[in-house]
């Protein structure tokens, strides 16, 4: 019996619970206008505080997670750096200690189309389920209440390049982070150091082509 606790997360995955809470959603949304024949197809919108309230103490990486998935999209640049807003916000709470996430009022309240974020869902289900089979509670010190403020603080760095609306600065941090995030879901401090390593890797590598095409540039041109 004292394995059931252990069990629990790996029986009821990241996606599996943000799919139920994108459900309930959809379903609360469409009640107004069950009783309207002529409304057809009801707008199934929902606010971002909606989805806080539904959610345990993961609740910070249950949204990072959901807002890092669209920036693993390529070739994807206005979506990326929306979310990629309250993703600093949320880190930056990581790194100061909070305990569950404060949203402002007005990005609390601000609608989401319910049926946007599930199709993102159902496209990286694949690509995250076989993370979710194999990720386990590990190296808890990584997912500890000071682990969890050092996650936050190093997270703040591949966010701030998928904010930055240039090509190739969005996908591997956002894979990074929606890794970073699942381990903290799971509570699994070696994918929390494998996402994260991800991220400042793609970052550093940034970094350094953007140095060596200012080096070449400016032999070019003499200076």
């Amino acid at each position: 019996m004292a394995s059931d606790g252990a069990a629990q997360p790996r029986m009821r995955g990241a996606t599996q619970v943000l799919n139920e809470i994108l459900d309930d959603l959809r379903v609360n949304a469409a009640e107004p206008h069950a009783a309207d024949p002529h409304d057809s197809e009801p707008a199934s919108t929902a606010r971002l505080g909606d989805i806080v309230d539904r959610l345990d103490e993961r609740a910070f990486g249950f949204l990072l997670l959901l807002l890092a998935l669209p920036c693993c999209l390529p070739f994807v640049y206005l979506l990326p750096q929306i979310v990629a807003l309250p993703m600093l916000a949320l880190a930056g709470q990581m790194a100061m200690g909070g305990r569950h996430p404060w949203l402002p009022r007005k990005l609390h309240d601000r609608p989401f189309a319910v049926g946007a974020f599930q199709s993102v869902l159902k496209r990286a289900e694949k690509y995250v389920g076989w993370l979710e089979r194999i990720a386990s509670p590990r190296w808890r010190p990584v997912t500890g209440h000071l682990g969890h403020r050092l996650v936050g603080a190093l997270m703040l760095i591949p966010i701030a390049s998928i904010l930055t609306p240039l090509p190739s600065t969005n996908t591997v941090p956002g894979i990074g982070v929606a890794i970073t995030a699942l381990g903290l879901i799971e509570r699994d401090g070696l994918l929390v150091i494998a996402g994260l390593l991800v991220g400042f890797v793609w970052v550093m590598l940034l970094i350094f082509l953007g140095a060596e095409a200012v080096h070449l540039i400016r032999g070019w041109l003499g200076l």
